[in-house]
């Protein structure tokens, strides 16, 4: 007898029909109620459809759930994307390698030598950027204290651009906001003569009103005339820059006797101290540290910084709700300009101790980049700029050690930006989950639930 003959007695089978004829109905409502319950949660799976047979499998799938959470999220992704340019980097390195372009050649004879070849270049080169921002067997951490020093402008102008990201709007001027800042924290630093202790105070107070000035100036400029925030931060850039190469040209801002573009040093009053010895890292990492802290708490703790996400979410809905949304745009502008300015401040105040014309170097780019890798979150921006303080610390190392160009670090930041804005690709590349498997596994678990239904 095959599996496909009926068995059993006639009469039987006509009895079971109908039931059968409902369990199959049933299995086709409870498919449908699967589909209709991912599609409105967007892609997750409704526990209800999910068969329970007995509390092990509820730790089970809780297990899952949050191991598919934390892959899924987007903490996760964004470290997958620095692994991926980490390695198209490394391969970009390899191929300007003189030993990987001889084994190239007889590839097909001995394939081993062009693969050794390509995993010595990679790894040399990185080792050497590990050793430049992170321990170095002679120096010890002092490399990491470098990273540290470097990150701390790089955090503080991440934070600015992060702020006005999660209001929903693009603080593009971060490195206007700087130029701002560093010129009038410099002029105070070596042009009043105030006592210790409050020379500093003075320093950070108008360094930092500078920037939420001119960042406050663009929030008006929108939230008055709808001016796009975008135009009008690219404008002010130009407009601090050049405002500083004039300054830089006057005798009030040009160090006496000398004809160079350059202020005097701040006074020691002025600046941050070091915080250990023998390095360059000063008190404005701490600081940047604690604005971290401070605009986290801000954003999920207070009343304005919910009416900030409240407008970034929705201003239509955020106004019906009561919120002045003109007045939040102008002061998360200005709070943009002050964090922006911090990074000014610890520029002048803290790592050059002078005022030039290159004080802000690429620093408000660069943290662009930096508030997109920490997927605006305050946390997320502050490890972003570690990393990214990390590369332009190790670069030198880098090159010194392998020969291998500066450059290949920018290379390698952009490549992240790249994959930062294309999350569905890293997914893509690891086969992550996606709603369609998950529609599959809603299918068949509707299908287990009937089966057992009908037995």
């Amino acid at each position: 007898m095959t599996p496909s003959e009926p068995t059993g007695n006639p009469g039987d089978q006509k009895k079971n029909e109908p039931a059968a004829e409902a369990a199959r109905q049933e299995s086709t409502t409870d498919v449908q109620a699967a589909d209709v319950a991912l599609d409105t949660a967007g892609g997750t799976l409704e526990p209800s459809i999910v068969p329970v047979s007995s509390q092990s499998g509820d730790v089970g799938r809780q297990q899952g759930s949050l191991f598919r959470r934390i892959v899924m999220g987007n903490g996760f992704v964004s470290v997958l994307a620095v692994l991926v340019a980490l390695i198209l980097g490394g391969l970009l390195i390899a191929s300007t390698d003189d030993r990987v372009a001889r084994t190239a050649g007889y590839f097909f004879a001995r394939p081993a030598d062009f693969l050794s070849a390509l995993w010595g270049a990679m790894t040399k080169s990185y080792v050497a950027l590990f050793q430049g921002a992170v321990f170095n067997p002679r120096q010890g951490l002092m490399p990491l204290l470098e990273t540290m020093t470097v990150a701390t402008p790089l955090i503080c102008a991440g934070l600015g651009v992060a702020l006005a990201f999660r209001a929903g709007l693009f603080n593009i001027g971060a490195q206007g906001q700087i130029i701002i800042s560093a010129t009038l924290a410099a002029y105070v630093g070596f042009a009043w003569d105030l006592p210790f202790g409050l020379h500093l105070v003075v320093v950070i107070i108008m360094g930092v009103l500078g920037g939420a000035v001119w960042g406050g100036v663009v929030g008006l400029l929108k939230a008055r005339t709808g001016a796009h925030e975008v135009i009008v931060t690219i404008m002010l850039n130009y407009v601090a820059l050049f405002l500083l190469d004039f300054l830089l040209n006057t005798a009030a801002f040009r160090r006496p006797g000398d004809n160079s573009p350059i202020s005097p040093r701040l006074d020691e009053s002025a600046t941050y101290p070091v915080l250990i010895p023998g390095s360059r890292l000063h008190l404005g990492f701490l600081v940047a540290v604690a604005l971290t802290a401070g605009v986290w708490w801000m954003l999920n703790r207070s009343t304005i910084g919910f009416e900030f996400r409240a407008v970034g979410a929705n201003p239509a809905a955020a106004r019906t709700a009561g919120v002045k949304v003109p007045r939040a745009t102008i002061l998360v502008m200005a709070f943009a300009g002050a964090l922006a300015a911090f990074g000014g401040v610890a520029q002048v105040a803290g790592t050059e101790k002078v005022l030039t014309g290159g004080v802000a170097a690429q620093i408000g780019f660069d943290s662009i980049t930096v508030a997109l890798l920490g997927r605006s979150t305050p946390w997320g921006t502050f490890f972003a700029g570690l990393l990214f303080g990390a590369f332009r610390a190790g670069a030198v190392q880098m090159q010194i050690q392998t020969g291998t160009p500066i450059d290949i670090v920018l290379v390698v930041q952009s490549l992240i930006v790249l994959f930062i804005a294309a999350p569905p690709l890293i997914k893509s590349i690891f086969r992550l989950d996606s709603t369609k498997k998950k529609k599959k596994v809603a299918r068949k678990a509707a299908l287990a639930n009937a089966t057992g239904g009908a037995k």
